[in-house]
């Protein structure tokens, strides 16, 4: 039977803005992912493993974790080339506090088909940390065949650029028009590369266009990069543009370049026409009446802001704070000392430890500090109602008002937690609908067992995953909660009865037994450090159906 007790707080307000900067030290937490690294990936002097031409290189990212190692993802692969310069880029996580060990491995991949390493040759492989290169920036590693034994003088080289939370992309469409026909029996097959001119003049690939075949006017597909791999946030900083007739082996005629920047490109924001002649130095300086090799012209730029949960938080989005307790027969006579419910004088049960460790957090975000309090599995004699009204002010009230529900209750079951959560989503559905982020759902479940009706649950928290929600569940007491780890979701994607996944990751679950010794803080911030990504991926996700964009010196002026 559900039995509801709801909570309204009278505590003035605080300054929100003070409180909205609170989050800063402990989003550097232990469980708290510092930021998103993207690795670019180039070798040189590879092995040559084929006979009449050139290897077929491909790079694979693998990553160890409980001692396995497994592949995170690949390259593209890059035909008769022993100095590749690879478009892929690799999007990782940095954890300041765990040592990330990485393995990239180069092979000749034979065929277009090759899924697999079986029958590729093995051009080398380097170990290290994500650590190493984020220290390092720019790492070169030289490749090592088995057994340690050096792959020649073949160097591989890796790029590592922090994403921060601030940083945002843009998305950028290119065509061509006549260029040069570099090929004798049909046109040429176009493609594009840009590159950013570093401080030091040195050049990084920011992206490679796929290949238009037999076309002198080609139309590329529109593609994405973070702000900070174009152009490292400065909006003058120079852009190479090259312009290429793809070859098959690997030995592509050039057809022209062309240098830009960022602000130029802003431009076409305004209805301007940007485009840039694509120019060949050799015919331009052989030529007289030389003009250009085509020309290529931007169609469409689109910027795109990536927000950061406290983006969010001082926007003025809201943090609700709901908790449920488990009020089944299990936890004992709440009059007994052994009752997980017992109320000792002089210190709280691991119910309230718990409450007051996650609720005094989440109070600070909700400005009217409105609190709801949900409770399962009890009866309430003689009448056995459903639910009870009580007034309480901030956390402590709602321990107050625990504390005196205890003795008007009875003790029953099941251990059914579906209902709590289809309620808190349905009313987060609700918030969800309204333009602006307003208000994001915490719901925190106290519970001494396994929950009874698990089918239901993970339908519940699948549907909950479209929601503004979090859900944080404790296990209190010494039950075996094994099968609560599946509601977690961190050893696969959580799939409802159905086997529809959750679209994000929305549960936490920690026994409170592996905290009994620790401060309050350190269990809240083991339970919440996932909180403000859950947050930023429903509200990245909500946006995608109405994206914004902005100009450059719109983005950096907010």
């Amino acid at each position: 039977v559900l039995h509801t007790c709801l909570f309204a707080s009278s505590v003035k307000k605080k300054n929100h803005t003070m409180l909205a900067t609170s989050p800063a030290t402990s989003l550097s937490g232990p469980a708290a992912c510092v930021c998103k690294v993207e690795l670019r990936v180039s070798c040189k002097s590879l092995l040559d493993r084929d006979t009449l031409n050139k290897s077929d290189p491909c790079v694979i990212l693998m990553v160890q974790t409980n001692g396995q190692w497994t592949e995170l993802d690949r390259t593209e692969v890059i035909k008769s080339n022993l100095h590749p310069v690879f478009g892929k880029v690799f999007l990782l996580d940095y954890y300041f506090e765990e040592v990330q060990k990485l393995r990239f491995e180069v092979y000749d991949i034979h065929g277009t088909h090759s899924i697999g390493t079986r029958d590729d040759d093995f051009l080398g492989g380097v170990e290290c940390t994500l650590g190493q290169i984020v220290a390092q920036k720019k790492m070169v590693k030289p490749l090592l065949l088995k057994y340690g034994k050096y792959a020649g003088k073949s160097t591989i080289t890796v790029h590592a650029e922090e994403i921060s939370g601030n940083n945002g992309y843009v998305e950028l469409s290119f065509q061509a028009k006549k260029l040069d026909d570099k090929d004798l029996f049909s046109k040429s097959d176009p493609f594009m590369e840009i590159y950013r001119i570093n401080d030091d003049e040195t050049e990084q690939l920011v992206h490679r266009t796929e290949v238009i075949k037999n076309n002198l006017n080609p139309v590329w597909e529109p593609f994405k990069v973070s702000l900070i791999s174009l152009c490292s946030c400065d909006e003058d900083r120079k852009l190479k543009c090259l312009v290429w007739d793809h070859d098959s082996r690997g030995k592509h005629d050039f057809i022209g370049e062309f240098y830009a920047t960022f602000r130029e490109m802003q431009k076409i924001s305004s209805g301007n026409k940007v485009s840039w002649d694509c120019v060949n130095p050799k015919y331009k300086q052989k030529k007289r009446n030389y003009k250009n090799s085509g020309v290529v012209i931007l169609t469409d730029l689109k910027l795109h802001r990536v927000y950061s949960f406290l983006d969010y938080i001082m926007g003025g989005c809201q943090i609700h704070f709901t908790v449920a307790i488990d009020f089944t027969a299990s936890n004992g006579d709440p009059r007994n000392s052994c009752s997980l419910h017992y109320i000792n004088p002089y210190q709280p049960n691991e119910y309230l430890k718990a409450l007051i460790a996650v609720g005094e957090i989440c109070q600070d975000y909700d400005s009217d500090k409105r609190f709801s309090a949900l409770g399962f599995g009890a009866r309430i004699p003689p009448n056995y109602e459903v639910s009870v009204s009580v007034r309480a002010v901030s956390i402590q009230g709602v321990v107050e008002a625990y504390q005196n529900c205890l003795p008007k209750i009875q003790l029953y079951g099941p251990t059914n937690v579906s209902p709590i959560i289809n309620r808190i989503a349905k009313l987060s559905a609700g918030d969800g609908n309204i333009k602006d982020a307003s208000r994001y759902h915490i719901l925190l479940i106290l519970t001494d067992g396994v929950v009874t009706d698990m089918a239901d649950t993970r339908e519940a928290i699948v549907r909950g995953s479209y929601q503004p929600l979090s859900i944080i569940i404790v296990g209190v007491g010494n039950a075996d909660f094994t099968d609560m780890q599946i509601l977690d979701g961190d050893d696969g994607v959580l799939r409802s009865p159905k086997g529809e996944p959750v679209l994000r990751d929305i549960v936490q679950f920690v026994p409170f037994r592996d905290f009994k010794t620790a401060s309050p803080a350190a269990l809240a911030k083991c339970v919440l450090a996932e909180v403000p990504k859950q947050v930023v991926e429903y509200y990245s996700h909500k946006s995608k159906l109405n994206c914004s964009t902005r100009t450059y010196s719109q983005y950096f002026s907010k």
